[in-house]
């Protein structure tokens, strides 16, 4: 099987932060840094397995502390771990006060992504292999963070079996 290491897959988005880009508490939207993570998180993917691939879930994103406009965000990303057609990313969102030069992990994500084929079907991916501290220390509880996304996709599709599909016009 191939393999390849985790600093293959690293790539990094630095951002400046806007007054369009917060909220009413003058802090960065969620949901911007959010899609600032999902497209460096795919990049990752992409480079890790050279295919196409998909977001099949984004397992969780901490924000630590808030985002403001003095603020430059730095995001890296990486692959942690792979299974069969799938691979978990990892990204941290560094801060910087771009005033004082003072640096602070704002957030952590991680991200789930599939490989596809030409056909649009999961495809295998490499091994990946972690090499420094950081990169085994996530690589080693991967496992876990696997299984619990495991239950939690299945705790979603018995609870997806009670959700109506009809328009409030309908019911």
């Amino acid at each position: 099987m191939e393999k390849r290491f985790s600093r293959e897959s690293r790539c990094f988005k630095t951002s400046r932060i806007f007054p369009t880009d917060v909220n009413n508490h003058n802090t960065l939207f969620g949901g911007k840094l959010m899609s600032y993570i999902d497209d460096i998180a795919s990049i990752a993917a992409h480079k890790h397995c050279r295919r196409s691939v998909v977001t099949a879930s984004t397992d969780s994103v901490d924000f630590l502390y808030p985002i403001h406009t003095s603020d430059s965000v730095c995001l890296e990303s990486f692959v942690t771990w792979t299974g069969k057609t799938s691979m978990e990313v990892f990204v941290k969102v560094v801060t910087e006060d771009l005033k004082t030069g003072a640096r602070r992990i704002a957030a952590t994500s991680f991200l789930t992504f599939v490989a596809l084929d030409d056909n649009n079907k999961p495809a295998a991916v490499p091994i990946v292999v972690p090499e420094t501290e950081e990169e085994i220390k996530l690589h080693e509880s991967a496992p876990q963070r696997a299984e619990i996304r495991r239950i939690r996709r299945e705790e979603s599709r018995k609870l997806a079996g009670h959700f109506t599909m009809k328009y409030p016009w309908e019911i």
